[in-house]
Order: C-alpha cells, then structure tokens, then sequence
C-alpha cells in the first residue's frame, strides 16, 4: 500500500483548525472528502501539525495510504480538482519512505507570523495580518526574541488547554524583521505548545510597543506563569511555512 507525501497550502479562515471535528467545517476533513471522491477509498490522514481556527499554511505537510499505486501528479491534481472552491491546493505529491511519517518524522516546524504595522488597516492582506497601529521597535522585539531561544519551561506561553505532556521545549530560531510596513517573526523547533506562537508574538509586541521593557519579556517566561503572558496575538497572521524532515524542508 502506497504512501503519499503531500504538501499544502490553505487559508485556514474557513475553518475550525486543521484537525476533523465533528459537524464542523476543517481542512482534514476537506482533503479526506476529495481524496475519497477521487479513489472511492475512505482514507484519515495524518499532518506534521495541527493547526487552530483561523491559521493558514504554504507548506503543511500530511500523508494518506491508499490501496492503488496511482502516479504522484495524478493525486495531486485529482485532488486539486475534487477540493473545487475550497480555499485549499495541495502543492505537491510524492512517494514516501518506507516508514516515514508526517508527524512523527518530522524534526522541525517552521512558522511566520505578519503584522502590518501602519495606521490604515489591512484592504488586500484583511484576515493574513495582524494590524498594529502603534509604531513597533522591532531591533527591541529581536533582541527580546533571543530570550526565548534554546530549552525553556514555556509555560507563560503555553495555553491552558494545550494536551502536551511537558512545557519544556527548544525554541531554534527566532527572528524579528523589517520589511516596509510589515513585521514579521519567524520561529522554528521540533514542535510547539498550543498557542506557543501566537503567545510569544503578542508579548514581543508588548515589547516593540514599549509596554514591555526586554527584563519584562525575561521576567514572563522565567515566571512560568500563564497570567504572566501579554496579549495573545490573533491567528490572522500566523501561518506554518515549513517541515522539515532529516535535514530537507518542504519547499
């Protein structure tokens, strides 16, 4: 039985997150009905990550079996077809490994989140952004950022439903920068908290705003603390870019 390595794009706006839920509208469920559509096999995927209410990705990652050895690109474009008008493209289509995994083989997610920082609100880019007002340092916010690099207990940025066994995780990477009128963050680890992101996000921008002095973020995360946390930043602009799988990212 074949396995297919998919990758994903998605406006996660229509949707109740990623992961199926009963009667309500998500982008597992989505891709399961065109998948079955195509192949007349009732198929449950699986995905590097899961992703809430409102966030969208350019590079997910998800894998289903299916009982005929259809060529990749026939997949893909079957699917592309059958998902009609939902605001969901599956990119690519390949082969798996014997073994791999979307979720459990992966070693590392990547996420962006965007901020327009300006006055006038968002025309083109309303529900991809996070509008901010208030003028942003962002050399503040990267500074900052590096606080939260390396093995931390990231229960300040942990939501208090998040299912994961342990708050410790390694933050790899993250980033602050400048591109006109639009900040973005860019953060990277094996896997996240619930929330992780958008948590982060918002007490950065606690920062950037002047709200927050760099020894207030430190004092946040070293608190352990969940009412230590400053704004949570909306899903608007968060989207997963990337997985990563032995040393290759997905696009």
């Amino acid at each position: 039985m074949p396995r297919y390595r998919l990758v994903v794009e998605y406006d996660g706006r229509p949707y109740r997150g990623f992961q199926a839920q009963a009667e309500l509208p998500s982008v597992q469920t989505a891709i399961e009905r065109a998948v079955e559509a195509f192949s007349g096999e009732a198929v449950r995927l699986s995905a590097a990550g899961r992703t809430d209410t409102g966030v969208h990705a350019t590079g997910q990652v998800v894998h289903i079996d299916l009982t005929r050895p259809w060529r990749p690109q026939v997949v893909r474009d079957a699917l592309n077809a059958h998902l009609g008008q939902e605001p969901i493209a599956i990119l690519s289509a390949e082969i798996a490994g014997e073994g791999w995994h979307a979720r459990f083989s992966a070693t590392e997610r990547r996420y962006i989140y965007r901020i327009l920082n300006r006055i006038p609100p968002p025309a083109l880019d309303k529900g991809q952004v996070w509008h901010v007002k208030k003028p942003l340092d962002v050399e503040a916010m990267h500074a900052a950022a590096q606080e939260l690099v390396g093995l931390h207990d990231f229960t300040t940025f942990r939501d208090v439903q998040c299912q994961s066994k342990s708050p410790i995780k390694t933050l790899d990477i993250a980033q602050v920068s400048r591109h006109g009128e639009e900040v973005v963050l860019h953060f990277a680890a094996r896997s996240f908290l619930h929330r992780q992101v958008r948590s982060m996000t918002g007490s950065l921008v606690e920062v950037g705003a002047g709200r927050w002095s760099h020894e207030d973020l430190v004092a946040a995360l070293e608190a352990k603390d969940r009412k230590a946390c400053g704004t949570v930043a909306p899903a608007d602009g968060l989207c997963l870019v990337g997985v990563r799988y032995d040393g290759e990212v997905s696009r």
